[in-house]
């Protein structure tokens, strides 16, 4: 299944990159988009803004997002180990790709993730991807309810990165 999903933040390009490399911002964000009962198992930020940057997060995440029927397949929790790597700027935009992991479920996406300067000042993140279940027989139910879950998690990334960026 094909997923698009297009976030936007009202700072520019460089503000929403140097948010997106800072661990302090990864790992409050992975806290706060979680839920109460999220754990944040692991917010690393490796390299530098120059030369390209890798973004690690592994939380686990309750299955309430998760139709009933379908829970039986991933149990009480999702396991989630999300990769972003960064390339360098180039110009007005900013190339990388992005790896979702939904273990237990076992649906995983892989893609890629831009960041794009608007005319407005604000900055567009768009992800780009391929959601693929690996269940026999309830594989295109188990990655509509994947997509549901990830496009709401991004969603509320987005939430967390312009209260970030507008906080006093």
């Amino acid at each position: 299944m094909h997923l698009s999903v297009d976030l936007h933040y009202p700072a520019g390009l460089e503000d929403v990159t140097r948010m997106l490399a800072s661990e302090a911002f990864v790992r409050w964000r992975a806290q706060r988009t979680g839920g109460p009962q999220s754990l944040v198992d692991l917010a690393d930020v490796t390299g530098s803004l120059d030369e390209g940057f890798s973004v690690v997060v592994r939380r686990t995440l309750p299955t309430d997002q998760i139709p009933g029927h379908l829970r039986a397949f991933v149990g009480n929790a999702l396991e989630i180990r999300q990769a972003e790597v960064w390339e360098p700027a180039a110009g007005d935009s900013r190339r990388g790709t992005v790896s979702l992991e939904i273990t237990g479920a076992p649906v995983r996406m892989t893609g890629t993730v831009t960041l794009e300067a608007l005319p407005d000042g604000g900055t567009r993140q768009s992800y780009e991807g391929e959601l693929k279940a690996t269940v026999p027989l309830f594989a295109a139910a188990v990655e509509e309810a994947a997509a549901g879950a990830v496009r709401a998690t991004l969603s509320s990334e987005e939430q967390a990165g312009v209260e970030w960026l507008t906080a006093p």
